[in-house]
């Protein structure tokens, strides 16, 4: 039995914006509520995406507040400097796991 927790993984959109953000959080609360409390993660691939406004940035925050509920992790994978840079300005970096590239 593997001893590594459940793992669900969601691919961002191009564009992280105002007019994404709605659907983007949906389909990312759905993965959540499929994973056990208590015992798993959701990786948010970021490799595809180039634009993340205020509006993703907060879509980023509530979808880690609701896994922080079930006591579950959020994974940022591939995310670019610039979004790096915008966690760590907003100090938010500490609120999510951060990985470099698709493994």
């Amino acid at each position: 039995m593997s001893t590594r927790p459940a793992e669900k993984m969601l691919a961002a959109p191009e564009a992280l914006n105002l007019d994404t953000r709605t659907t983007f959080r949906r389909a990312a609360t759905e993965l959540l509520e499929q994973l056990p409390e208590g015992a798993g993660r959701l990786v948010i691939e970021l490799s595809g995406t180039r634009a993340v406004d205020s509006a993703g940035l907060g879509a980023l925050m509530l979808i880690q507040r609701k896994a922080s509920e079930r006591r579950l992790t959020v994974c940022l994978r591939g995310a670019n400097d610039e979004l790096r840079f915008l966690l760590v300005l907003t100090k938010l970096d500490d609120l999510f796991e951060l990985e470099s590239g698709a493994s």
